[in-house]
């Protein structure tokens, strides 16, 4: 079995793969703060939760946006699980040429996400990750890594308006009645789900244009699929290319 952990700034996506299958998958805060004895007995305790044997975890693939956490993980699979992770990063084999200016500073994340959805769908594809930070990426239909956008995420935004205003609470993030909110709750609502609506459709369409018109676009990421059902441009939700990517990228390197 594969252990894929996809750590971000808020929440860490952990999933167990037995060959190709999902078995289970778990989401936690991501915690700066926990050591990798800390790291280690959650994700046994986890593991046991679902009836899955730590022992029988024989690789571990990790992708972290955050350096002193990738430390702990890395000591943390030797510890744990007696194996040497694959972490994303440069010098392993991706099957995707990066084009941008400076290719070891995109994130570990995004290269994943791409690497997944190349594989899955195809190219020219644009990926779409509703994050902590929203990020859109390219795809060319010669497999290329373009780059791509950089946004504030919507919890990042809620919790701005929440901080720096006086009488605006915190919210739960879900599509009100209607864009007209008759009180503060659906006024925020409707400007945060539609604000973002057309942030996301503005960018595949001007992606579109860049790298074709029949360019697949595929939404992942917390938000996903409250902007996914919306957002007439999104052709696929998959909450789990992330980790499916992480799959993938252990696979090729072996």
């Amino acid at each position: 079995m594969i252990l894929v952990m996809d750590v971000g700034n808020t929440h860490t996506v952990i999933g167990v793969y037995q060959e190709r299958q999902l078995k289970d998958f778990w989401r936690i805060s991501t915690d700066l703060k926990k050591t990798e004895d800390e790291y280690g007995i959650l994700i046994k305790n986890l593991l046991m939760h679902s009836k899955i044997d730590p022992s029988e975890i024989k690789a571990v693939a990790i992708s972290c946006v955050i350096p002193p956490v990738t430390w702990i993980l890395d000591k943390m699979s030797k510890d744990y699980f007696k194996v040497t992770p694959l972490i994303v990063g440069p010098g392993i084999k991706t099957e995707l040429s990066i084009k941008t200016d400076n290719p070891k500073e995109v994130g570990a994340d995004r290269i994943v996400n791409a690497i997944a959805a190349y594989k899955i769908y195809g190219s020219p594809i644009i990926i779409v990750d509703f994050g902590t930070a929203i990020t859109f990426c390219a795809v060319s239909s010669e497999g290329a890594y373009l780059g791509g956008a950089i946004a504030p995420g919507i919890e990042i935004s809620g919790e701005a308006l929440v901080q720096r205003t006086a009488k605006l609470p915190k919210i739960d993030f879900v599509k009100p009645k209607s864009a007209i909110g008759r009180n503060t709750i659906s006024a925020m609502q409707s400007g945060i789900l539609y604000g973002y609506l057309g942030l996301t459709t503005e960018l595949i369409k001007r992606f579109k244009k860049e790298i074709g018109e029949d360019a697949l676009v595929v939404a992942t990421g917390g938000q996903a699929e409250l902007i996914g059902r919306e957002c007439k441009l999104i052709d696929k939700i998959n909450p789990f290319l992330t980790l499916e990517g992480l799959r993938i990228v252990y696979e090729m390197n072996q």
